[in-house]
């Protein structure tokens, strides 16, 4: 827990740093946006869809045609899902914005200050960040999908939204905090042996998402607590095994 609330004091630091604090924002702006313009136009056909789906269920067909009230109380709890719904969207949205665009561009500024003993050895790269987040983004919709129908139950939505969450970001950022500086055995060893780490500080990250305000920097936070959390656990981890670390390049 110690590493972890580390990682989370290092990034809010990192907030300073000029260049910064616009990454943190714009990815929520362009992703509250998109989402805005689509729930507007799509709300609607949206919840008509879906209520004709659950009226395929013999349970709901029978509140539905049975009681005006019960299919009231399933209407509203429909609509209340689908708005539930829309934060891991827009968070999942800006998260690949991050992971894509924003993350790389922050990690050599944010690394070149923090951790410049660290050689660079580029096990990964810009294209495998955006497969990678591509992938991290499929498997959520996936399972967002898979839980749907549970999502009627209250409380239930909030609860897969913030543990789907918190995988994609160990998912996502993950590869991205590692590529300049960790090589092809170090990248993926070190996510593996951190993983109960990363799903506890990718879990503090999904929180953000639903505190007004917060969760605009919620994603690229995220991102950057990733980045703080690894690259520390790299240099502890060549240091543990011999490697020479070198000086701190001067600022």
């Amino acid at each position: 827990m110690k590493d972890i609330f580390l990682a989370y004091a290092r990034a809010v630091k990192s907030l300073t740093e000029r260049g910064v604090l616009w990454h943190l924002v714009w990815p929520t702006l362009v992703a509250m946006v998109v989402w805005l313009i689509l729930g507007i136009v799509l709300w609607d056909p949206m919840v008509a869809g879906v209520m004709s789906w659950i009226g395929q269920w013999d349970w709901v067909s029978a509140r539905l045609d049975g009681s005006e009230l019960g299919a009231a109380a399933v209407l509203v709890l429909v609509k209340i899902a689908l708005a539930v719904l829309f934060l891991p969207v827009i968070y999942v949205t800006a998260a690949l914005l991050v992971a894509v665009i924003a993350l790389p561009l922050m990690l050599e500024k944010v690394a070149r200050i923090r951790y410049g003993d660290l050689e660079m050895r580029r096990g990964g790269s810009n294209t495998g960040s955006a497969i990678n987040a591509v992938v991290a983004v499929a498997v959520f919709i996936v399972g967002i999908v898979l839980t749907l129908p549970f999502w009627l139950i209250p409380g239930v939505g909030l609860v897969a939204s913030i543990l789907l969450t918190a995988w994609l970001n160990q998912k996502a950022f993950g590869y991205d905090a590692l590529m300049l500086h960790g090589d092809r055995e170090e990248m993926p060893r070190l996510r593996r042996e951190h993983r109960t780490a990363l799903l506890g500080l990718g879990t503090g990250c999904a929180l953000l998402a639903y505190i007004p305000f917060v969760n605009l920097f919620a994603p690229a936070f995220c991102g950057l607590a990733f980045v703080h959390y690894l690259l520390e656990a790299l240099r502890r981890d060549r240091s543990g095994r011999g490697w020479v670390i070198a000086d701190s390049a001067p600022r």
